[in-house]
């Protein structure tokens, strides 16, 4: 495995590689924030309330943790 280094300068590979990983990371970033389900910078009137599915939480009722 270490042969490989004579090859490929180890400075030039992870440039490249650390370059690839951004540009791979900003292309998912903005597809994301193409679609209206993962879009977190549209705020939230362009993403649909779902809070109001949400049921109440009952009423906490005994003595917990007394004695």
């Amino acid at each position: 495995m270490w042969r490989i280094w004579l090859l490929f300068d180890p400075r030039r590979v992870l440039v490249a590689l650390a370059t690839f990983l951004f540009v791979l990371a900003i292309l998912i970033h903005f597809i994301l924030l193409g679609t209206p389900k993962y879009n977190w910078i549209g705020g939230a009137s362009a993403a649909p309330a779902t809070t109001s599915q949400l049921s109440p939480m009952p009423a906490a009722t005994g003595s917990a943790g007394q004695s």
